[in-house]
């Protein structure tokens, strides 16, 4: 007798789960962050224990190729990080020098370098501008003048400076200063006819300081915000006529910032260094090199200086400030690049919320109440300051280390509750300056939401249609950063050239989209065409969309849109979908959530829509959630609804109510389920497809 046959109703059953008021509602508990007083001590850095880790470490070796990269986004602390990390270092003066230029008689064009100890540099100047002094002094009371008499007064003159500064080069130098003045006798005779050499003669002897230590107190620490050829390597004046005594071109050169900061740390933007031609290249040049050679000189110039200057040996630690798009840049393209900066710090863009660093940005808000003189902080004002950081970094365990878009909210909170006639910042100072925010930023919103309203952009979100999907967007402009519905529709008809992406063909998709249209054929081979060929023509689309489109967040609402156009299955249009979704059907988070749901409920609100609208997430992008208080309502009123789901199967049971049904023993799926019906029509289409004997 054969055994009985079992239904398996469970494989009928459908799930739709839907996010409670409990899960939406995430607030920063009051009581909790009394309990982290006192906030009175302000730590500079906060949440960055890799980067201030590697810039310890980069400060501290003095290795050649220890440079470091600090990359993270702006507003994290990286300027205030490299300052603190170096401010150790800063007190020992050991290698800093004074650099001058003196005057080469034998080769005027090729200006002599000479070093001195820190601080010996001016005291140098001083005494050869005093050596020039007495020289026209004596000259002047002297009543022959001739070759001897001038080598012995020079040599007199020049003795005490000679035991002074000793160096080898200087010694030379003192003798072409010698040499130079007995050449130069007839002019000292009283019978020349011009007279004496006037005072610009006496300029070849005096000497070109470009660096002075005398007044300084720690090791430069510069940061030239504007790296240019002129700005980093020095420049030389344009120069006279080559046969009058004024031309010196020891006299024509000016230091740039990597002189001045020699001995120390000189800190440059990476952005700004790659957007002029040729600088990276010069650059690298002096840090492979360790010498300085200053002339004027743009890259791919067909001028040439006629001043060569003697190359200065620096020795200095150079810190690379930039984004990590420069950084893997660099990496790339420069081999040479990580022998060069052989320390990267990471700034990330969020940390962990934990006690300690709650605490920490709690005193860093305090710290900008004191020094700046608002109003009074209350802790409800702080909570929601909180919150928002948790918004910023897009999670409910994290808190942005961007810090700086936390304190311009507190001032703008402060603004506003002063317009209100508010003592102190409260919370609804800060829901006003984030309501008001949104006003004056939302501008193309608006503009979007009554092309919406009006008919102009063509979205249904109300009924049913066949393989059209409302996907949810993100636009950003400068400070606007907003969700938007986009209609994401496909068709489908027999043919082998499988999904086409009509972005794509348009030139208006980017490579991760491109990516995402390629794993939804995947998903069909695996979930569908196991026993025959898939054989399908099908164009996905974004209507009313004229921007390059990328990213792969919408990859699920295609596969939605396409499964109901192979199907033939209705979708429902008063439900929003976003996520991305991998070969296995699973659901993936995304980013921009917060941004994605609120855009699609302003426009339900707008429209006055009482019919359930709703929302599709990934069920990861729960932790995410850091929604407004209004749509926090409107769940709790049960006006707008979330859907956190795991799969294609849960998403497409919410769009379609249908059930999914999963495969029996046999590999057949459950009749009357939305998967049979697909499976079904992709056997049709292969049939229609295939060739005929």
């Amino acid at each position: 007798m054969p055994p009985p046959i079992v239904t398996h109703m469970a494989l009928l059953e459908m799930t739709r789960r839907e996010l409670t008021v409990e899960e939406s509602y995430f607030s920063y508990d009051e009581k909790r962050l009394e309990s982290l007083k006192p906030f009175n001590k302000h730590n500079t850095i906060i949440g960055q224990p890799r980067a201030m880790q590697a810039l310890k470490m980069g400060f501290s070796v003095a290795s050649k190729g220890y440079n470091i990269y600090v990359s993270g986004d702006p507003g994290t602390g990286r300027s205030t990080a490299i300052k603190e990390a170096a401010t150790p270092f800063l007190q020992d003066l050991s290698l800093l020098k004074d650099i001058a230029f003196v005057h080469n008689f034998r080769h005027p064009d090729k200006p002599i370098a000479v070093t001195f100890e820190c601080a010996t540099g001016r005291r140098f100047a001083l005494a050869m501008q005093n050596f020039i002094t007495l020289l026209k002094q004596k000259i002047k009371e002297s009543q022959n003048i001739d070759q001897k008499s001038l080598s012995d007064l020079a040599n007199s003159l020049l003795e005490p400076i000679k035991k002074e500064f000793s160096q080898a080069e200087l010694q030379n130098y003192f003798a072409q200063v010698q040499q130079d003045l007995i050449e130069h006798a007839y002019l000292f005779n009283l019978e020349n006819q011009n007279g004496l050499p006037q005072d610009s003669f006496y300029l070849r002897y005096s000497v070109n300081l470009l660096v002075d230590h005398s007044q300084t107190k720690e090791r430069p620490l510069i940061f030239e915000n504007h790296p240019t050829f002129a700005n980093l390597f020095g420049s030389l004046d344009a120069l006279g006529d080559r046969r009058d005594d004024r031309y010196l071109p020891f006299l024509a050169i000016h230091a740039g910032s990597l002189l001045q900061s020699a001995g120390g740390y000189m800190v440059i933007s990476a952005e700004e260094m790659l957007t002029t031609e040729g600088l990276w290249e010069a650059f690298k040049r002096f840090l492979q090199t360790s010498a300085l050679v200053i002339q004027n000189a743009s890259y791919g110039s067909a001028q040439v200086s006629p001043i060569r200057p003697e190359p200065v040996p620096l020795n200095l630690k150079v810190v690379l400030v930039g984004s990590e798009e420069s950084y893997e840049e660099f990496c790339q393209h420069d081999f040479d690049f990580l022998k060069l900066f052989k320390v990267s710090a990471e700034f990330d863009y969020s940390m962990q919320a934990t006690d300690e660093n709650i605490k920490g940005v709690i005193s860093y808000l305090y710290h900008v109440v004191n020094e700046e003189n608002l109003a009074p902080l209350e802790m409800a004002a702080v909570a929601e300051l909180l919150r928002y950081s948790a918004l910023l970094a897009e999670s409910r365990d994290e808190l942005t280390t961007q810090l700086s878009l936390v304190a311009d909210l507190l001032r703008e909170a402060n603004y506003w509750g002063k317009l209100e006639n508010r003592t102190s910042i409260d919370k609804k100072s800060v829901l006003k300056a984030l309501e008001e925010r949104s006003y004056i930023t939302s501008v193309t919103e608006s503009r979007i939401f009554n092309e919406i309203a009006t008919g102009e952009m063509i979205i249904a979100l109300e009924g049913t249609k066949i393989g059209v999907v409302n996907g949810l967007a993100v636009l950003d402009r400068g400070f606007s950063y907003f969700g938007t519905p986009t209609v994401i529709s496909a068709t489908v008809a027999p043919g082998t050239e499988g999904i086409v992406n009509i972005e794509h063909e348009a030139g208006l998709s980017g490579e991760i989209h491109d990516k995402g249209l390629l794993i939804l054929e995947g998903y069909l081979r695996k979930r569908y065409a196991r026993t025959f060929p898939l054989s399908i023509y099908s164009g996905i689309c974004f209507e009313q969309s004229y921007a390059e489109v990328d990213g792969d967040s919408a990859s699920s609402s295609e596969l939605y849109a396409l499964l109901s156009a192979i199907g033939e299955i209705p979708i429902k249009q008063n439900i929003a979908v976003t996520g991305s979704v991998n070969q296995m059907g699973e659901l993936q988070p995304v980013g921009g959530i917060n941004e994605k749901i609120s855009g699609f409920y302003s426009v339900c609100k707008k429209l006055n829509l009482k019919n359930h609208p709703g929302v599709i997430i990934p069920i990861q992008n729960i932790k995410s959630l850091i929604l407004p208080y209004e749509i926090i309502e409107a769940i709790e009123k049960k006006e707008f609804h979330i859907y956190p789901v795991k799969n294609i199967d849960e998403g497409m049971q919410i769009l379609t109510d249908r059930v999914a049904g999963e495969r029996n023993q046999k590999g057949n799926f459950p009749v009357n389920t939305f998967n049979k019906i697909i499976e079904d029509r992709l056997k049709a289409l292969y049939e229609i497809s295939r060739p005929q004997v």
